[in-house]
């Protein structure tokens, strides 16, 4: 059975983003993976700086999500759109993790693995722009992204409080994007393997 690992570029209470993943993390155990949520305000980790890392090395929450992601094969995020882009929550955890460690080979915690990307917005893109530039920083780190992106638009209207996507079509693709990454996952694994 592959691991995946779930995360939210949102700390929010209630992020919707959160809630979308949700929906992603349950597709993808019902093919079959097994799914270890956290949340990255969890590691504490500082912002990322080369000084910072010189004089006092990598911190604790550098630490765990190195090993949590070692352990992985393959990841499912959800981001909402800051500015466009990604959150700067994300940004610092993808920093922190890929900074070396002696006897380790670069990118260990993301090379050959499976990431599915999920967001949500209120507004009419849905957080596309920001998948977009994710999907470009993970393939750089040699992660493989899955087809599919799982993007709830207006979720003021296509979501309800409590995190049910009543949207139809815009369910069916969150749920592809969990049932294609523990497809994707699975198949890099037996890949590796051979």
């Amino acid at each position: 059975m592959v691991k995946l690992l779930a995360f939210s570029g949102s700390d929010r209470a209630g992020s919707k983003n959160t809630q979308v993943l949700d929906v992603a993390v349950a597709a993808a155990h019902e093919a079959g993976a097994a799914v270890e949520r956290i949340r990255l305000s969890d590691l504490r980790l500082p912002i990322y700086g080369g000084d910072l890392e010189s004089a006092e090395g990598l911190p604790t929450g550098c630490l765990e999500i190195k090993r949590l992601l070692k352990s992985c094969d393959g990841v499912l995020i959800a981001s909402p759109e800051y500015n466009s882009g990604y959150t700067p929550l994300l940004k610092n955890a993808i920093d922190w993790a890929s900074r070396p460690m002696a006897g380790e080979k670069p990118l260990e915690c993301f090379d050959g693995k499976a990431a599915g990307l999920v967001s949500a917005s209120p507004g009419p893109v849905g957080g596309i722009r920001g998948l977009f530039q994710l999907r470009e920083v993970l393939s750089n780190i040699r992660m493989h992204v899955a087809s599919t992106l799982g993007v709830v638009r207006n979720y003021g209207e296509s979501m309800t409080a409590d995190g049910q996507i009543v949207d139809e079509r815009t369910r069916a693709w969150v749920e592809s994007v969990g049932r294609e990454t523990a497809a994707l996952a699975t198949k890099l694994r037996a890949g590796a393997s051979a």
